[in-house]
């Protein structure tokens, strides 16, 4: 099923950034890495489509520090590396650079040393987490775990601030399970055994 261009900006965008939406063609990350954006603007492309990607609010970058701030103390002289947006992900990497979907995730977690390349991840990390706002919440939670499972993210976590909630999905032997925490708890990781993550903390603001 095709999808639509999701132009979420809520400033003006460039001619670059416009021309995206007038070409009816699916770009490539070959095309993604040559596209000339103005500072600030920034884009995913899903399955071929360009869609843009909203500024975030104050409360998703506390959110989003708090929760590096914990994931990297518990990785310090760990192999597995962490890394924040803007960062991109090329989830079905090819070495011809014809594969179609690159991602930003809010905070990835790469584990396997050959996937990280002088551009980003070449493949699927093995935890990712995404930050809800009004803008994104059914691209996350419907789009964006489709395409995680299938390129075979191991865990994902997709963080709602309006509820103050994490929704924990674990992929293990083609089963995907999830679980909900809310603020008081404690988020445990599946993938990175020993983290746990003080909720309270995160979304203290």
């Amino acid at each position: 099923m095709a999808i639509a261009p999701v132009p979420v900006y809520t400033y003006p965008m460039s001619d670059a950034a416009r021309r995206l939406f007038d070409e009816d063609r699916p770009f490539t990350y070959a095309d993604y890495k040559a596209w000339e954006l103005k500072e600030g603007e920034r884009f995913e492309l899903i399955e071929g489509v360009a869609c843009a990607m909203a500024a975030p609010n104050d409360f998703h970058q506390a959110i989003l520090v708090e929760l590096a701030r914990q994931m990297a103390n518990y990785l310090r002289g760990k192999p597995c590396k962490l890394r924040p947006a803007p960062y991109d992900v090329r989830l079905f990497y090819a070495e011809d650079e014809s594969d179609d979907t690159v991602v930003q995730p809010d905070l990835s977690v790469i584990c396997d040393e050959s996937k990280r390349g002088p551009e980003g991840c070449r493949g699927a990390p093995d935890l990712v987490v995404e930050i809800l706002s009004p803008s994104n919440i059914a691209e996350e939670m419907v789009r964006k775990f489709n395409l995680y499972m299938k390129a075979g993210v191991r865990e994902y976590w997709v963080v709602a601030p309006a509820s103050k909630t994490v929704q924990s999905f674990v992929l293990q032997n083609g089963a995907c399970t999830g679980t909900v925490y809310a603020s008081e708890a404690a988020l445990p990781s599946a993938v990175l055994e020993g983290l746990s993550i003080n909720l309270n903390d995160v979304f203290s603001g």
